[in-house]
């Protein structure tokens, strides 16, 4: 693509995976075109009650959403793809470019949300090239990963090539044989690259990142050792791990059964694109593994990161309708713990110790190795590429520093990098890269339901609720403002010093008193003796002098809830006589 001459800037504006790990999604845009490259999600901390996953705020996109040419994927992992299917609910993309085994993940979940229709699904191979848009030409070059077809992309730009690591580390000796396309890289660093964005996660480890291979021998041992069930988990996505541990049950004669329905989705698309290679009969149902001796079975089973609703917190909880843990098992962890899961995983591990399991677990066991690449393969791309801009990107704030310092070292001058945040606007010229100013950004929740967002609001009433507990009155009042009867009073998740009994009676004298003084800004009577009430403004009134009451009495702050029941209207009818038309409602915050 031939450069132009004016200073028309690239714009590039990470809307995650910056200063945290995981929804990592970036907008490239130049002129009147936006793509849009990877779209993930993250998980909930632990203060995000009810909340299912977490998403970049979208905002920026939703609003240029016509400026929209398409979307470059370059592997199939969660914190990667998993955001599409709801942004698809919002916005359309005309065109998703990325590799075959991510697209046919993500065909499933697009169907499953039923946003199949709002997109067209490409697939690519190593080297093709696709044109987005007048501006926009993006070569996928083969990458090593701990996912199966994983990809870097050089974007051919107006104003240059930029090329995006995506997530990668140089494994010379890949599970499925395909290496890393290092010349392809260096005719790039040849030609001239104008701005690097490389990932940044293991940028404070020393030394090269070794191979996936290098967890055969050790996940040998440990299947040669264990002499009851076998249950190992890992990451449903690590395809090159996955074919290791089915080798493994065919030279040990385990035959395997798939606990977790992401594990089976993965696994069959695997299969199918042929990515694992392995015969039918090395898979059994749950049902059929029973009458196998215990030394002949392996369930592979999700529940690596200690997530909630997967099949191994479930076993760990004894909530798993068919599977118990026994005295004599032995459960595998090939997976190190993420940021912000180490909690929940010691806790599924703890739980099952204490039901007899042999546990095999941590990093001196040699049984897991990592995706990204460390220090020295930092550098070999850097070495490669030779940019002439760098922006250190996938990674927490020390990680993206510590990256930043490593290229330094290689050549590029600190005033030709920036370290950025979500949001932040990169403007990339020829001649300069700056941060120019910031879009909307933050997070998204998507609710356990899946059926809608999480506002700040909602998600700040769940923490008070599960901090301060929940208070709920009912209260029934007449035409005259009077408590037709004592109000009925529920204290849920407080805890004071005060007698409950002693609480209610002073939440029933303090309505009386707001009723007594402040009827009247709320009661009006017209001619003919026709009484109107505001009786939602009422009820905010009292909820909102009851929850500063509370507070006071109870030194904490818990969420107060008035469900107020309103009296039966009084009409005049023909006839002089009076009557009620039922017209009860509740009004409730």
């Amino acid at each position: 693509m031939a450069k132009k001459e004016n200073n028309t800037a690239l714009k590039i504006i990470p809307l995650g995976g910056l200063h945290e790990i995981g929804k990592n999604t970036c907008v490239f845009e130049y002129e009147d075109e936006m793509i849009l490259l990877d779209a993930g999600l993250a998980f909930p901390t632990d203060g995000m009650h009810g909340v299912n996953i977490v998403l970049p705020d979208m905002s920026y996109v939703r609003e240029n959403r016509h400026k929209i040419k398409g979307m470059i994927v370059t592997h199939g992992h969660e914190d990667h793809i998993g955001g599409i299917a709801f942004h698809l609910k919002q916005f359309e993309i005309p065109v998703i470019h990325g590799p075959r085994l991510a697209m046919a993940m993500l065909e499933g979940k697009l169907e499953e949300a039923g946003v199949r229709d709002r997109t067209e699904l490409k697939t690519v191979l190593p080297r093709d090239i696709v044109r987005i848009g007048k501006h926009f030409l993006v070569e996928y070059i083969r990458n090593t990963h701990s996912m199966a077809d994983s990809f870097t992309v050089a974007i051919h730009t107006p104003i240059g090539v930029v090329i995006h690591t995506g997530d990668f580390k140089f494994d010379h000796t890949p599970v499925d044989g395909e290496c890393f396309d290092l010349q392809r890289l260096a005719e790039h660093g040849e030609k001239g690259v104008l701005c690097l964005m490389s990932d940044s996660t293991n940028s404070e480890v020393p030394g090269f990142t070794p191979s996936e291979r290098s967890v055969y021998p050790n996940l040998d041992r440990v299947f040669s050792q264990a002499d009851g069930r076998l249950f190992v988990t890992t990451f449903a996505s690590s395809v090159h791990r996955i074919n290791i541990i089915l080798q493994l049950a065919k030279k040990h004669k385990r035959t395997v059964s798939i606990v977790g329905r992401s594990m089976l989705n993965l696994i069959a698309h695997a299969r199918n694109l042929g990515y694992i290679k392995c015969e039918d009969n090395l898979f059994q149902p749950l049902n059929s593994i029973r009458n196998l001796p215990d030394k002949d079975v392996l369930i592979l089973t999700t529940g690596s990161q200690g997530e909630p609703m997967s099949a191994l917190t479930r076993i760990s909880n004894k909530q798993h309708p068919h599977i118990k843990i026994r005295e004599g098992d032995t459960v595998v962890f090939s997976a190190n713990p993420i940021p912000g899961n180490t909690i929940a995983v010691v806790n599924t591990i703890d739980r099952l110790m204490m039901q007899g399991a042999k546990v095999i677990y941590g990093r001196h066991q040699g049984i897991h190795v990592s995706g990204h690449g460390c220090q020295e393969d930092q550098k070999l791309m850097l070495a490669l590429t030779r940019p002439k801009f760098f922006l250190p990107i996938h990674g927490e704030h020390r990680m993206l520093i510590k990256h930043s310092e490593t290229a330094q070292k290689m050549g590029v001058p600190a005033e030709n990098m920036v370290i950025i945040n979500n949001g932040n606007i990169v403007e990339l010229t020829t001649n300069s890269i700056k941060v120019a100013g910031k879009v909307e950004s933050g997070i998204e929740l998507v609710d356990t339901s899946g059926s809608g967002m999480v506002s700040d609001r909602v998600l700040q009433e769940r923490q008070r609720m599960a901090e301060e507990g929940l208070v709920t009155i009912a209260a029934a009042i007449d035409w005259n403002g009077k408590l037709l009867a004592k109000p009925e009073i529920h204290i849920r998740g407080v805890v004071t010093s005060i007698e409950r009994s002693l609480i209610q009676k002073r939440i029933k004298q303090r309505i009386e008193e707001i009723l007594g003084v402040r009827w009247s800004e709320f009661s009006q009577t017209f001619d003919g003796g026709k009484v109107e009430v505001d009786w939602s403004g009422l009820q905010g009134l009292i909820e909102r002098d009851l929850a500063r009451f509370l507070r006071r009495e109870l030194k904490c702050q818990p969420s107060v809830t008035l469900l107020l029941q309103t009296p039966e209207e009084p009409v005049k009818v023909s006839d002089g006589r009076r009557r009620r038309t039922r017209t009860t409602a509740q009004v409730a915050s």
